[in-house]
């Protein structure tokens, strides 16, 4: 029986998990897996979490005392951010050590590079816990997956603003409220900000698309929207056309390259991923034989974190006790380029706040005919104060031609300030 030793950067809500899961289950690793996990150096900014944990004995505030420690064979990042934790993991990699990591905004920002130094030093960077928490979904699409061409991932790769959109579906919740009562629950930061504007799920987006398509996409080119705008009327009309508001990550693959973004999306009520509420995940893949596949948990917290983190831990563990080939992959061997969203086709819903007065209807009419974009439906909705909202449906349109249109639509006179609210419908 091999003895692998592991060190640990970062004893949060992941890391805590990590380590009380290697101490309840290391007997069964052994028995099943035929590996001994053995935790020698954990580090933390935080001596009371060492000490919570049971961990003293092993605990460095410093990790970079982990990462030179000379029996550390697997060091396992759970920093985040792109600062001191590159700095960590890089700096393991170059001194031959194995790295897991739940990071989703280094390997989004660099993971072609981890991969390549990885290779070249001859040993496995794993991270499966970057996307979907506690779902198995790197390891299906570098394997399971792998004979197909992958058409499309599209997942819903956010709790929070899940949670967040369930709260004002079913309870008509503001949005402040729902966010309130997110923070509240321990399902929001208290800055928000890479849950609600879409950040997070740009970075996770740009993972799987990078793994799916071979191609190397980086969070800077995931164009972002998030759900600071919606507001219970639109998830009710939504739900009176037949449809739920989703803020969905969505990777395609077409013949003119990688369409990818994230925004919220009104998706029909049959559709699987409609039905994925409160804090839960959801990612819908499509290969060219194996059609559509949906992988759904739950997409964050400690133990789903944990789990992910341990699964990589073990599978690195096995390469190296019973002296696995180790083939790390390079994601960019297709090169495909990435679609502008401007020349992105399908329909709209746009909500426009307007003066309640004669003649409105027909001036907003003029700008969408001006720009070729042609109106499937309208409905006035709750004047009150000579205000109203015009809430229209558009036929398959460019996003380049809704665009025009929504800056046009502002220069009316009887155009409300404020920003008119946009969100794309998928079929």
């Amino acid at each position: 029986m091999k003895r692998i030793n592991v060190g640990i950067i970062g004893l949060g809500t992941v890391g805590g998990g990590v380590v009380r899961m290697l101490k309840q289950h290391h007997d069964a690793y052994m028995r099943d897996q035929d590996i001994d996990l053995n935790l020698v150096a954990v580090a933390s900014r935080e001596p009371e979490e060492a000490k919570e944990l049971g961990v003293t004995d092993i605990f460095t505030m410093d990790g970079n005392d982990v990462i030179n420690h000379p029996d550390v064979d697997i060091v396992i990042e759970l920093v985040g951010g792109v600062t001191f934790a590159k700095d960590f993991v890089f700096d393991a990699i170059n001194k031959g050590k194995h790295v897991i990591t739940a990071n989703k905004a280094l390997i989004s920002a660099c993971g072609n590079e981890l991969m390549k130094l990885a290779g070249e030093k001859g040993v496995e960077i794993a991270f499966e816990t970057s996307v979907g928490g506690g779902i198995p979904i790197i390891g299906p699409l570098r394997h399971s997956l792998a004979g197909n061409q992958i058409q499309s991932v599209v997942g819903i790769v956010n709790g929070t603003t899940n949670y967040m959109l369930t709260r004002m579906s079913e309870d008509s919740m503001e949005y402040s409220a729902a966010l309130k009562e997110a923070q509240d629950n321990g399902f929001a930061e208290f800055n928000p900000s890479a849950d609600v504007e879409g950040h997070d799920a740009a970075a996770k987006i740009a993972i799987l698309a990078t793994i799916a398509f071979n191609t190397d996409i980086r969070i800077e080119q995931v164009p972002v929207e998030g759900i600071t705008k919606i507001t219970p009327i639109d998830l009710d009309i939504a739900r009176e056309m037949g449809y739920t508001i989703k803020l969905l990550a969505i990777a395609n693959r077409t013949p003119d390259g990688i369409d990818i973004r994230v925004h919220p999306t009104m998706l029909p009520v049959k559709h699987q991923l409609s039905n994925v509420t409160g804090v839960y995940n959801a990612i819908y893949v499509t290969g060219d034989y194996v059609g559509e596949t949906m992988f759904f948990g739950e997409g964050a917290g400690s133990g789903a974190a944990a789990s992910s983190v341990v699964g990589d831990l073990i599978e690195v563990a096995r390469h190296m006790a019973f002296r696995e080939q180790i083939t790390q992959p390079v994601w960019d061997t297709e090169k495909l380029p990435i679609r502008p969203i401007d020349v992105l086709e399908t329909s709209y819903y746009l909500r426009l706040p307007v003066t309640d007065r004669p003649g409105v209807l027909a001036a907003t009419a003029q700008v969408f005919a001006e720009h070729q974009v042609s109106i499937y439906s309208m409905v006035q909705h709750g004047a009150q104060d000579g205000k109203a909202e015009l809430i229209y449906v558009t036929h398959k349109a460019k996003e380049s031609a809704i665009q025009a249109t929504i800056a046009g639509l502002k220069d009316l006179e009887d155009v409300l300030a404020g920003d008119p609210v946009l969100i794309r419908i998928e079929n």
